[in-house]
């Protein structure tokens, strides 16, 4: 069997047979991967604690018929150590996870960019002391950017006009102006339009700013605008804290 070599994020893991598991993986060169790791569930295991969600790990791998099989495994940074400590940190974390393997659609399809994105939120978590709220939305609206689905949050989504627009409305992409504003379109309040926009672009002074009530109204178009390209909320969103 071919073998190769690369640096995944463990996205998740389920139980195969007695003694298996299936660890779904986002690799930086190979993009997602489903792989087996035999015999991790024993006691004696040499793949110990590694390959579990979170973990940073350098890995080779043969390629199989259905299934890759991890061979082995070299902790980079087990970023759940201190994610786990810390209940609104872990459910951030857990949501940025099931969003890369949902915007990962096909696997062994290469994701370098979505990989680094990935590794530069969960660093954001655990060393800059950020609001975990204002992580996870940052790193949707990036990771959604990168599938091609960037929002406008200031000029017109539809022609262009120069804004700020004061309307948001999912399917058209962001922010509309008066003119092209269709039925159903929102209108959030202008400091919730700057956050996002704040958020998209990396401008932590201006989000950092911002007040509890612009966060909520922020963190729930986020989440809408999402549940429109993914045609499904994430299954994790229900549990993430906002502080």
């Amino acid at each position: 069997m071919p073998t190769y070599r690369d640096e995944a994020i463990v996205l998740r893991t389920q139980k195969l047979g007695e003694t298996d598991r299936i660890v779904t993986l986002l690799a930086k060169g190979t993009g997602r991967v489903r792989a087996v790791v035999k015999g991790v569930r024993k006691t004696t295991s040499r793949f110990g604690a590694r390959l579990e969600p979170f973990g940073h790990v350098d890995l080779q791998l043969y390629e199989g018929r259905n299934l890759d099989t991890v061979t082995q495994a070299v902790t980079v940074r087990a970023y759940g150590a201190q994610l786990c400590t810390d209940y609104p940190l872990w459910t951030a974390g857990s949501a940025m996870l099931e969003a890369a393997e949902r915007l990962t659609p096909n696997e062994k399809e290469p994701a370098a960019q979505q990989f680094l994105l990935l590794i530069g939120g969960l660093r954001a978590l655990t060393d800059q002391g950020r609001a975990p709220g204002l992580v996870l939305d940052a790193y949707l609206l990036r990771s959604l950017a990168i599938s091609g689905w960037s929002p406008s949050f200031d000029a017109c989504a539809q022609c262009g006009s120069a804004g700020p627009h004061r309307a948001f409305h999912l399917a058209a992409g962001g922010a509309v102006c008066p003119q092209c504003r269709p039925p159903g379109a929102l209108s959030p309040r202008p400091d919730t339009m700057l956050l996002l926009g704040a958020l998209l672009a990396g401008d932590w002074a201006v989000a950092e700013a911002s007040d509890d009530r612009t966060r909520r109204e922020g963190n729930s178009l986020v989440a809408a605008f999402l549940q429109w390209h993914l045609e499904r909320g994430l299954r994790s969103w229900p549990i993430v804290e906002r502080v």
